[in-house]
């Protein structure tokens, strides 16, 4: 058995999906449903869900309306490897109508919250230094995108 997560869109489910799997690895749409007769959000004929994957996991975007929009009280963590892969989510994810939060997190174009992080930055602020991991914290408060050159400087006390 697998857990699903259901995605609430206002109409644009399918636009989301093909979004996601042209960003992530080991992603793909798969089957749909189409009203056969009225839904309380769908006309006959309307797509209603899309079955996709993201990084292999099962997801599935409603058309569902206006009624539940995303709020960051959900998101979804990247754990990016490098710098190099941070940027490169950071820049899809942002780009047409995203938008920049702090300490790593971004809402996408959809209004879907995402945390672009590295299990590297987890170590800095949790770190057995706890100096270190004081000022690395201090450095990760003031960033928007994770900065890991910068959260190892500060680390080490060079900042």
């Amino acid at each position: 058995m697998e857990l699903t997560t259901c995605f609430w869109f206002d109409g644009n489910a399918r636009e989301a999906a093909e979004f996601y799997t042209s960003i992530f690895p080991d992603s793909a749409l798969e089957r749909n449903w189409v009203a056969q007769s009225e839904t309380p959000s769908n006309e006959i004929g309307e797509e209603v869900t899309v079955s996709f994957q993201i990084f292999g996991r099962p997801f599935l975007g409603i058309n569902g309306g206006p009624q539940f929009p995303h709020s960051e009280a959900i998101s979804f963590q990247i754990p990016c490897k490098d710098q190099d892969e941070i940027d490169h989510y950071w820049e899809l994810l942002t780009k047409d109508g995203g938008e920049e939060s702090q300490c790593g997190w971004l809402k996408d174009k959809f209004g879907v919250s995402w945390q672009v992080i590295s299990p590297r930055l987890l170590e800095l602020i949790g770190g057995p230094d706890p100096e270190g991991a004081a000022r690395a914290t201090e450095a990760m408060l003031q960033m928007r995108k994770i900065d890991l050159g910068v959260l190892e400087a500060a680390y080490r006390g060079e900042e």
